[in-house]
């Protein structure tokens, strides 16, 4: 039997609309779907009506499917000779353990693709009318995983690079963590008054935007009750939000 191939493909960020042309046809034309938990089920939508849809969703605390096992489903299911999508939000190689599936796929020598999507970082602060980049706020950028933290020996991040060499850094997956964050930031140098944004829901119909500073984002959040999925971007881009903030805009006009 001939090996089948596996795509790695990002779904994007939450509005199905944003899944790339790629992307799409590799959901349709595929025999096995294994699909995380973030993935907006409209997508599944596209796939054949016989193919075999396999959740592998994780989320803090609960994994379906721990990451070892998925490695052997799509080694399993490719061996059997099936086109398979694994269907992860966002980009596969932006925090979504792309790479590992890839590595796994080349040392069984089965054929695969990495099909990149819109990533979160970049989608949902840019549908809370905050651009990362612009011209009189932000020449740089960064992508940060929100997880570490120094009291559980998890801390490899370079918050002294991150506090004066970044005009604008997004948080992945850190509203719990939003506290130690923005101490580590003010200590390593920024200032307390930086403005913040937590996106929750980001790009979808549920999206709502809280913004604040450093010094006071924490007790926001708490406050009024934001949860992952969550994006948090720091920088004085942030500002931009009053100006051309649209999406939300467009939400409240249809629920009217």
């Amino acid at each position: 039997m001939a090996v089948g191939k596996v795509y790695l493909v990002g779904a994007g960020p939450g509005d199905p609309r944003l899944i790339t042309v790629y992307g799409l046809e590799c959901i349709q034309k595929a025999d096995v779907i294994a699909y995380d938990r973030l993935v907006n089920p409209k997508l599944l939508e596209h796939a054949k009506k016989d193919a075999e849809l396999i959740f592998c969703g994780k989320s803090p605390g609960k994994h379906h499917l721990i990451q070892d096992q998925i490695h052997d489903l799509l080694v399993l299911k490719a061996s059997e000779g099936k086109t398979v999508t694994r269907l992860k939000g966002g980009d596969p190689c932006v925090f979504g353990r792309g790479a590992e599936e890839a590595e796994v796929l080349a040392e069984h020598n089965i054929e695969y693709e990495i099909i990149p999507g819109i990533t979160a970082g970049i989608a949902a602060p840019a549908y809370a009318g905050i651009p990362v980049t612009h011209r009189e706020y932000a020449s740089s950028f960064a992508i940060v995983t929100g997880h570490g933290r120094e009291d559980k020996g998890q801390d490899h991040l370079n918050w002294d690079a991150l506090a004066k060499g970044i005009d604008t850094i997004a948080f992945y997956m850190s509203v719990g963590n939003l506290a130690y964050i923005s101490a580590q930031l003010i200590a390593h140098g920024k200032e307390a008054k930086t403005p913040v944004a937590v996106i929750e829901w980001g790009t979808t119909e549920h999206q709502r935007t809280l913004t604040g500073t450093l010094d006071n984002i924490h007790d926001l959040v708490v406050s009024e009750g934001y949860h992952n999925p969550s994006m948090v971007l720091v920088g004085e881009v942030v500002q931009m939000r009053d100006k051309i903030k649209w999406y939300e805009k467009q939400l409240s006009t249809v629920l009217q």
